[in-house]
């Protein structure tokens, strides 16, 4: 089962790195990871360019604010099921997806 988990964020450059380096830790092998930012002027891009390479694609435009960009997430997932990690939360631990897939 692919999962796919899409992260929203504006100015998160502070609390971004732990959202991503959570999901790039699962251990469930068929996990696609979709971040987008609405344009954030912060040093969200530096976060990503550190801790993002996991990511199955980021996008960083203006947007109509939160529900817009989630709903431009979900257009871009292909997996059999999405879900959605805040930008300031993270995975309680390694096993959190795998156990969803289950």
């Amino acid at each position: 089962m692919k999962l796919s988990v899409v992260t929203v964020a504006y100015r998160a450059a502070d609390t971004l790195a732990d959202a991503l380096e959570s999901v790039a830790r699962q251990s469930h092998p068929d996990v696609e990871h979709w971040l987008i930012d609405g344009g954030s002027a912060d040093a969200t891009r530096s976060v990503v360019a550190r801790h993002g390479a996991h990511l199955a694609g980021f996008v960083s435009e203006p947007d109509d604010g939160l529900y817009h960009a989630m709903n431009k997430g979900a257009a871009l997932a292909r997996g059999d099921a999405i879900g959605f990690l805040n930008a300031d939360d993270w995975y309680a631990g390694p096993d959190v997806l795998r156990r969803v897939a289950e």
